[in-house]
């Protein structure tokens, strides 16, 4: 018989599920991209005015895993989504906490949120196990097309990768994206399971966290590249983890293939939405990934030079 998925106190508090306040931990302080320090780097993110290197957004998927767990039981490992708009940066050492808002257990789809302690929101949209568009399939619909690109002018929509082998395994350190280990993540992961860490579960493996499942599609995607402008920096504004024929299993094969789906842009940012494929060993997809990288205008020292060149004037 498996053991049970999770030990966290949930409590239940009106039509809502809520999980414990954590600390979640920061494992990006050397991570690199482009021969670059990234915004995971304190010095790097205190030169684009925060306060520190910041948490990457998908750690906080475990927090919701639980949640999600206690929602839809199994289901939630097979055939489980969850899409974050993030809405502000957490540093190492505060504290955050995960809410799903179901009003009965027969609810497939439920709005997430995770706060501070101050009432600052991190994050928010749904988790499902609906089979159909999602929150972010809806907001691509709306997006404006960036317009006057500097950093992102030579990426197109429609830009698709080539084919990329991936795997994780418990002691395979993931690049220099991710300068760790999965048995290292698992050592500080703010929930862990014994699902993660061997076959005591109802599949008879080990499998990825969600968190980790974002690791694990981008671990070759600086093998080839989008040709952007840089070097820059970069942070994930919106992300979606779609499980459509899971889980994925530690040690596994699988293929990737990443599209760019939309480019939009902001005040400070131009950003760039690839949807990844994942394969099995069938052909069959098995997960996807919805991914918006903002990368900050103000990072790429060129910037206001170039949009001069490029466009006649200032912007």
């Amino acid at each position: 018989m498996a053991a049970n998925a999770f030990e966290t106190e949930i409590t239940r508090t009106g039509g809502a599920l809520v999980g414990p306040w954590r600390q979640p931990r920061q494992m990006l302080q050397a991570q690199t991209y482009d021969a670059h320090a990234s915004i995971h780097d304190d010095a790097t993110a205190q030169k684009l005015g925060f306060k520190g290197g910041t948490i990457e957004g998908p750690t906080h998927f475990s927090q919701f895993a639980p949640l999600g767990e206690r929602q839809w039981g199994q289901a939630w490992f097979e055939t489980g989504c969850l899409s974050a708009h993030y809405r502000s940066v957490c540093y190492e050492g505060e504290e955050v906490q995960a809410i799903l808002m179901a009003s009965s257990d027969e609810q497939p789809e439920c709005q997430i949120q995770m706060v501070k302690r101050d009432g600052t929101e991190v994050l928010r949209g749904p988790a499902s196990i609906v089979d159909g568009p999602t929150a972010l399939d809806l907001r691509l619909r709306e997006l404006k097309p960036l317009t006057d690109p500097v950093i992102l002018r030579d990426v197109k929509v429609a830009h698709t990768s080539k084919r990329q082998t991936v795997r994780m395994a418990f002691d395979q350190i993931m690049g220099d994206l991710y300068p760790f280990s999965l048995r290292q993540k698992l050592a500080v992961i703010t929930e862990n399971s014994p699902y993660y860490s061997g076959a005591d579960n109802p599949w008879g493996r080990a499998i990825i966290p969600m968190e980790m499942l974002s690791v694990l599609f981008q671990y070759r995607s600086k093998d080839d590249p989008l040709p952007t402008k840089g070097p820059a920096v970069g942070l994930f504004a919106d992300q979606e983890i779609r499980l459509v024929k899971g889980p994925l299993f530690e040690g596994e094969e699988y293929e990737v293939e990443r599209e760019v789906v939309a480019l939009s842009g902001s005040r400070r940012t131009e950003s760039a939405w690839a949807r990844t494929r994942v394969f099995d060993k069938a052909g069959a997809v098995v997960a996807t990934m919805l991914l918006n990288m903002a990368t900050l205008k103000e990072s790429y020292a060129p910037y206001e030079d170039e949009y001069r060149r490029l466009y006649g004037a200032g912007r």
